[in-house]
């Protein structure tokens, strides 16, 4: 509640020498009586008793009107918030090689689950160099012969572990290898209809206002492109055309072919190893950058390096809406007044 016109209220100071004017200038009519004892018994009527009253309702009114013109109103506040977010797809690979040990707090475990947990303290925070993306869509793309989408662009992040929980490493060899182009071609898919998504999303919503500031995919494998139908540069090109940048990640450590001996073992490891030339070409066609993970440590530092180049921004438009009150005062204070007219003119009349 606030006042418009406060100043106003510097009338209710008046009163009080209004009321000592109207008590000074009437004069009690008075008769002389030697003894009043034997008026004692009568006692005192209602009438008598209630003889202020119409003074009491006047001021009242008085009181009322005083404040009717300061004013008085009730501000509804409406806070809106337009957050610049960044559409973040996250494509993981879970093909067999991804189930290879790695540590995590000096627990060893497979690739992939040190994977979802950085992922985890990516998007959540981890109160150090991680601070999460609270105002960031993120939707989960896996894939390994074949890609699926594990979870739709959302802004609901505490979903988001869950979905990442259903993410398992392959267990049939139909469904084993590594499809990076058709990976990353379904998460610029559905990149691309984002708009249409938050737009749909925010119809009914008048409290805030999603903008996607940029999308970005974060592609995240340890092997070679073999399987699928699009080669990982050609899709890599037509998330350029659609403004989307791709930040490549590769799990595993940096093979040196002449550290491993025989032909056939040197194949096979690299067969088996990051193709680095090709996930630094995707990087490179569409402004994103390319770091080779191979362990949790360096894995958390690439992400705290993604953390600084996409920045999410969040701004609060304040609005007010005012209501008048003033009519329910000068109501009331009308009301008072036609009480005390009544009052003066039937039950509380005086004569003369």
């Amino acid at each position: 509640m606030r006042f418009a016109t406060p100043w106003a209220l510097l009338a209710l100071l008046l009163i009080p020498l209004l009321l000592y004017y109207l008590l000074g200038r009437k004069r009690p009519q008075a008769l002389t009586f030697s003894a009043i004892e034997l008026f004692r018994p009568a006692g005192i009527s209602w009438r008598q008793r209630l003889a202020a009253l119409p003074l009491v309702l006047r001021v009242l009114a008085l009181i009322l009107l005083v404040i009717a013109l300061a004013r008085p109103q009730q501000g509804i506040e409406k806070t809106y918030d337009i957050s610049h977010g960044i559409a973040i797809e996250m494509v993981i690979d879970r093909s067999s090689s991804m189930g290879e040990e790695m540590l995590f707090s000096n627990l060893a475990t497979n690739r992939l689950e040190v994977v979802k947990k950085i992922f985890a303290e990516f998007v959540n925070g981890n109160g150090k160099e991680l601070a999460g993306r609270p105002s960031d869509l993120i939707g989960l793309v896996s894939f390994a012969r074949y890609p699926e989408t594990v979870c739709p662009l959302t802004l609901a992040h505490e979903a988001l572990s869950g979905f990442m929980a259903n993410i398992q490493l392959v267990t049939s060899r139909a469904e084993d290898g590594t499809s990076i182009g058709d990976g990353i071609a379904l998460a610029a898919a559905r990149l691309q209809k984002a708009e249409e998504d938050v737009a749909r999303q925010q119809k009914n919503d008048a409290a805030g206002h999603y903008e996607i500031k940029s999308k970005v995919i974060i592609l995240l494998t340890d092997g070679a492109h073999n399987a699928g139908t699009l080669t990982p540069l050609a899709a890599a090109k037509l998330a350029g055309q659609w403004g989307i940048k791709i930040y490549t990640i590769g799990i595993g450590e940096d093979i040196d072919p002449s550290g491993i001996q025989g032909f056939f073992a040197r194949m096979n490891r690299l067969a088996r190893g990051v193709d680095r030339k090709t996930l630094a070409e995707i990087a490179e066609t569409t402004g994103g950058i390319f770091r080779l993970a191979a362990d949790a440590d360096s894995l958390r530092a690439i992400y705290a390096e993604i953390d600084r180049l996409e920045k999410s921004e969040i701004e609060s438009i304040r609005h007010i809406d005012y209501a008048e009150h003033f009519p329910v005062f000068v109501m009331a204070a009308l009301v008072l007044l036609v009480m005390e007219t009544a009052l003066r003119a039937t039950v509380l009349r005086k004569i003369p």
